[in-house]
């Protein structure tokens, strides 16, 4: 059994800008969002002050809080205390990584799953923290395409692996709602750096992983 041992202990860690984007920004009050919800209600034709839509500005400010998370996340802090020494160099996948986000474009949601594999060059990251480097680039205003590869860059940064192979499959609620209306219709993405882009066999094996049924379908 291979055993993996914690680092003792890493150098600090630090990311260049690309990888950092503005995960590090401070945080600003609600109080002009309300505001502006309150604009927006009454120029729709709403009444901000009606029962229904009293507490709305707050509801609002609170869920754009939740929702743009990502932007207040440092992925130092991140991922530091999550790398581990270890003797393995074969592929590492986790797949069906659900994500939520909103299209920086109309600011309507889009969501579906991110697959993250990567080939360890002497280190490993932290099972969890996947999930989560998905989640703080997703928690943000964005572009699918952009946040395939801010994950990759990263993971890239942070592991200096063999190679990283990020693939998210999205449904944007952007061009079901409202413009073209094909609610079934799915943008997949995909970012391939390393042995991943290089050797045709190490991408194959990386998309025969994909297409394998899970446990539960």
């Amino acid at each position: 059994m291979t055993q993996i041992k914690q680092t003792a202990p890493l150098p600090p860690l630090t990311l260049s800008p690309v990888a950092n984007g503005n995960g590090t920004e401070t945080h600003t009050g609600k109080t002009a969002i309300e505001e502006a919800v309150r604009t927006i209600l009454h120029h729709i034709g709403e009444n901000p002050d009606r029962d229904g839509l009293r507490r709305t500005p707050e509801r609002i400010a609170r869920m754009y809080d939740e929702l743009t998370a990502g932007y207040h996340v440092d992925p130092v802090e991140l991922v530091n205390d999550a790398l581990f020494d270890v003797n393995y160099n074969e592929m590492v996948l986790v797949k069906n990584i659900d994500f939520y986000s909103l299209c920086e474009h109309h600011m309507l949601p889009f969501f579906g799953q991110a697959h993250v594999a990567y080939i360890p060059n002497g280190k490993v990251i932290g099972l969890s923290k996947i999930p989560r480097i998905v989640e703080m680039f997703a928690r943000r205003l964005q572009v699918q395409e952009r946040m395939t590869t801010q994950i990759a860059e990263l993971l890239e940064e942070v592991l200096q692996p063999r190679g990283v192979a990020v693939v998210v499959e999205g449904v944007h609620m952007c061009s079901a709602m409202r413009g073209v209306k094909k609610a079934n219709a799915r943008m997949v993405t995909s970012t391939v750096t390393g042995a991943f882009q290089s050797n045709p066999k190490t991408r194959a094996e990386f998309m025969e992983h994909l297409s394998r049924r899970g446990w539960d379908d």
